[in-house]
């Protein structure tokens, strides 16, 4: 196949290389092995209908049907091992788990679960988004009677387990704050953490990792190996806990017994797991899935902690596995039986053990990030396990992860330690091999040999330096495309093939998705300065020096913002002398940020003042606004 065959801005086809590789595949996986094709499907009630979920203004935000082309044998497209996991993924519907447990799945990349009480039903992880959490407690209602909400529980601090909590509680069961709403420690600080002072670049990143503007099918997106994709078109929401879980222990809800166990910094900074002893049920929400996990996922987070992600695991044996019937997460189907579920969490254990001790043990050695991951092999029995495959995290990523969180993203090699920026090193590479016209020469020969990470890194310098190359663009294009049909994970494949599609039309210019205003709403006064601070462009802020009082008459709290040297830098309680004064309520501070203002436009937004007013026009003309579709594979 040539790169330059057929319609530049088309998908192409399989190359020999990608079809050579997946039928290696083919043979060397256990295809036979039939245990997660039965318990996929395990318990299955009834499936959604209508086929599609819309929010209140039409749109489409969950389309039932959007991944039927799922079935049969594995396209040349696509990994069989994705491909397989996929058609898993795309078995929606209510199920029941055992008596007095049941989930919906397949309505979200996350798992609902709903835990039958004296009275109602607790609520277990609400999706990504309103609208999907809506349907599925519609949908198990339908079948198993109009149950009140009794309790929700978060599991951990990301979206797909709280967004969609306001389809499952009303505004009124939200401001009466009557029904429980149980989380992890922390698990407010680290959502916002994460959704918010980095949320721009989260988002956009995160662009590529699920491919959000890939179509769906053979050749675009056929999941992201969590689950089929995020409802992202949806409103997302959130609602504060009423309770912290701080240490583990027993507690009862609604007649049901919870053993909780925490588990911070394993698949997120807040996290728990439990055991319901009544049901012989244990719940390890994102910690043991039926793909390997992301150490440091692709869209950008804190690096997790591999050696306590097995400790916490292995806790859990300990503690529930003689207990343990079945085992469920927000992600996939369960594990049915003691002796199976035990199992599954020693190899998941052992996974991230050896993942970590053998980085260790290479770093150790002298051998960099890239060089352990080319290097590691894992041992047989964890290689040919199924829920243990790379359709999600990888290995490749988690051992670089695992590097990072000790030695950080400096390999030791002076040579590396500064670099020139893309651009300009891409620019001094083409000239070094002699222009960007004999680079595309030499790496469409490279291209046909299916040597396409050397291509992907020689053009990736031509087009940086470049980028207006027509026949760079479009080899890179058809070089990462054919990564991508390579890829056996979800986001690789999602990254891949995303890239492709931004290098032969553009970034697609998609809506901001999380950090929504019903999100930032939900942030605490200094969680709000705090992400003021990180939009202050600061050489814009070199030669300012201001500062303003703000007290908040609703909370009894007062602040004292300054900037100065650039810095934007906020204390409570000073009593220090300010340009400005503001007293307002706090509910009414993010609408004058977002109004932006100034003058007599206070008055109308409930302002008193004292002082100085321009200085607040001043703060607000040194607070950038981040661009959401900025350029990644282009300079």
């Amino acid at each position: 196949m040539k790169a330059t065959d057929s319609d530049s801005n088309a998908s192409k086809t399989a190359s020999p290389t990608v079809v050579a590789s997946h039928h290696a595949s083919l043979n060397a996986l256990p295809f036979a092995d039939q245990d997660d094709v039965i318990n996929a499907s395990r318990g299955l009630i009834a499936t959604y209908d209508p086929r599609f979920i819309k929010a209140l203004d039409g749109n489409t935000v969950w389309d039932v049907e959007a991944f039927d082309f799922l079935h049969g044998a594995p396209p040349p497209t696509v990994h069989p091992s994705l491909w397989r996991h996929s058609q898993l993924t795309n078995i929606h519907g209510l199920f029941e788990v055992v008596p007095g447990l049941y989930q919906v799945r397949g309505l979200d990349v996350s798992v609902i679960s709903f835990i039958e009480g004296d009275t109602g039903v607790i609520v277990v992880d609400p999706l990504v988004s309103v609208e999907t959490a809506a349907a599925a407690l519609g949908l198990y209602r339908h079948h198993r009677g109009p149950r009140a909400v009794s309790a929700v529980l978060y599991t951990h601090s990301h979206v797909d387990h709280f967004g969609g909590v306001r389809g499952i509680l009303s505004p009124a069961e939200v401001d009466a704050r009557v029904i429980p709403v149980i989380a992890p420690a922390a698990m407010s600080y680290e959502s916002v953490s994460e959704n918010v002072y980095a949320g721009t670049a989260m988002t956009r990143r995160a662009d590529l990792m699920f491919g959000r503007g890939l179509p769906r099918g053979p050749k675009g997106h056929v999941g992201v190996g969590i689950g089929q994709a995020a409802s992202e078109h949806g409103r997302v929401s959130f609602v504060q806990p009423t309770l912290e879980i701080t240490a583990d222990g027993t507690i009862t809800v609604d007649g049901v017994e919870f053993e909780f166990q925490l588990t911070p910094d394993t698949e997120a900074p807040a996290e728990l797991q439990f055991f319901l002893p009544q049901l012989g049920a244990l719940c390890v929400p994102e910690n043991a899935t039926h793909s390997q996990h992301n150490l440091l996922t692709p869209r950008g987070a804190l690096v997790r902690d591999a050696r306590a992600w097995a400790r916490h695991l292995d806790e859990a044996v300990l503690r529930f596995g003689s207990r343990t019937e079945v085992l469920f997460a927000s992600h996939h189907w369960p594990t049915w039986g003691r002796d199976k579920a035990i199992e599954f969490l020693t190899h998941q254990r052992d996974l991230y053990a050896y993942l970590h001790d053998q980085t260790l043990r290479m770093l150790n050695a002298g051998l960099t990030a890239t060089e352990i991951a080319e290097a590691i092999e894992l041992p047989p029995e964890l290689e040919s396990r199924w829920y243990l495959r790379g359709t999600y995290g990888s290995v490749v990523h988690n051992v670089k992860a695992i590097y990072q969180r000790y030695l950080g993203w400096y390999d030791g090699n002076p040579v590396n330690l500064w670099k020139l920026p893309p651009r300009e090193a891409g620019r001094r590479y083409v000239e070094y091999m002699g222009g960007a016209d004999e680079v595309v020469a030499k790496a469409a020969q490279s291209f046909e040999d299916g040597d396409y990470r050397w291509v992907a890194e020689v053009l990736g310098h031509v087009v940086f330096a470049d980028p207006d190359h027509a026949a760079a663009r479009e080899l890179l294009a058809d070089t990462l495309e054919q990564l991508g049909y390579l890829s056996e994970s979800g986001p690789w494949r999602c990254s891949y093939l995303t890239a492709a599609h931004e290098l032969r039309h553009g970034v697609a210019g998609i809506e901001e998705s999380f950090a929504k205003a019903e999100m930032l709403n939900q942030l605490t006064p200094e969680q709000w300065f705090d992400t003021l601070s990180v939009r202050i462009n600061g050489p814009r802020a070199f030669g300012e020096k201001f500062s303003i009082a703000i007290t908040f008459t609703d909370l009894s709290l007062s602040y004292r913002l300054s900037v100065e040297r650039g810095v934007l830098w906020y204390r409570r309680g000073s009593d220090e002398p300010a340009d400005l004064t503001l007293r307002l309520a706090f509910a009414d501070f993010s609408t004058l940020l977002y109004r932006q203002a100034v003058g007599a436009g206070l008055d109308a937004n409930g302002v008193e003042t004292s002082g100085d007013v321009t200085v607040l026009g001043t703060l607000f003309s040194l607070i950038d606004t981040p661009d959401r579709n900025f350029a990644i594979v282009t300079p």
